[in-house]
């Protein structure tokens, strides 16, 4: 089950700087992650400072 970052997101980019396969990138309103590329490996859960990326 990939990650989705909510609205609550800031795009400070510290998830995408974490990243281990580069899933994520910056969106339209806030970062988006790839779910076809996630690893599911919750490294951006856990450097997120808002606590914005959860498990769909």
């Amino acid at each position: 089950m990939a990650y989705k970052i909510s609205d609550e997101c800031i795009s400070c980019g510290a998830c995408a700087a974490e990243c281990p396969v580069g899933a994520i990138s910056e969106g339209a309103s806030h970062y988006e992650i790839n779910a076809d590329e996630c690893l599911d490996c919750g490294t951006c859960a856990a450097t997120c400072p808002t606590g914005s990326i959860s498990q769909e």
